[in-house]
């Protein structure tokens, strides 16, 4: 256990204790801040792999309590950026480090919350939002009207499509956040929520929602999995018959999303290269 996480927990037990924002001491603060900074670094992340397979991820509780710990033990302060006021407990994520890794982000709209992490050569364009833990590994493109929640997991060389949303969590702390590995594409519109895991060098449809509520019809391995999309497929939403299809209210059937998972076709490989000019 390294000396930052026995700190966090040390305070989280406090916390539990009844531990609040106007007894919280400058040395306990001065903590909070050392783990944003270590969150912002990358040296710590509220996820990791453990295993060969993407189920195999496993959220860091001590993380997910640390970041909690930011929003009890701070109190909400007027702040300012770009001259407009807000409140908030935390102020909006510094950048002059982005430019020194070669990721750049486009102005009026681009929000960084404290405790994100950007890696090497990223394109963050306007407007977007990454929240407090999400991990946004090198190369990846965020796109505009994007949401990376908190804590999520984006691996290297991902492209979100506009208009997509990925999900975030808090609560619970040993609830593992959405994982989003290298080499994936989100197609435009996208919603991966809840904590879903997706595989490395998957291709998914535009407008698919992605969620552990709803069945993964994976035609490669010829099972129906939640939760998860295997590495290498290409994915897209279908609609399958409802278990209320034959109640009297409903004329003609009842439908509900589901996922249709194949193997990527080299075609729809080359659809989604990515150009080197872009990060250079």
């Amino acid at each position: 256990m390294s000396t930052l996480e026995s700190e966090i927990q040390t305070l989280w037990n406090r916390y539990d204790d009844g531990l609040t924002a106007a007894d919280a001491t400058d040395e306990d603060l001065a903590t909070l801040d050392v783990f944003l900074e270590a969150l912002e670094a990358g040296e710590i992340r509220s996820a990791e792999k453990t295993g060969d397979d993407v189920t195999s991820w496993e959220a860091n509780a001590w993380v997910k309590q640390g970041i909690l710990l930011n929003f009890g033990l701070r109190n909400t302060q007027v702040r300012s950026h770009g001259g407009v006021d807000y409140h908030d407990v935390l102020p909006l994520r510094q950048t002059a480090d982005l430019n020194d890794r070669g990721t750049r982000n486009t102005p009026d709209g681009t929000t960084i919350r404290r405790g994100a992490y950007l890696g090497e050569d990223c394109i963050m364009m306007s407007p977007s939002f990454v929240n407090i833990g999400a991990y946004i590994g090198d190369g990846t493109l965020v796109d505009s009207c994007d949401t990376v929640g908190s804590c999520a997991q984006l691996g290297e060389n991902v492209k979100l499509g506009a208009n997509t949303l990925i999900g975030g969590v808090l609560e619970p702390v040993e609830g593992a956040p959405v994982i989003i590995e290298d080499g994936v594409s989100l197609g435009a519109g996208c919603r991966v929520t809840s904590g879903f895991k997706i595989g490395e060098n998957s291709i998914v449809g535009e407008n698919t929602l992605l969620t552990p509520r709803i069945p993964v019809y994976d035609l490669v391995d010829e099972e129906v999995i939640y939760g998860h999309l295997p590495s290498e497929r290409r994915a897209f939403t279908r609609y399958v018959e409802s278990s209320v299809s034959d109640h009297e209210l409903f004329d003609g059937g009842a439908y509900k999303p589901a996922v249709v998972a194949t193997s990527v076709e080299a075609e729809t490989l080359e659809a989604t290269q990515q150009e080197d000019a872009l990060r250079e």
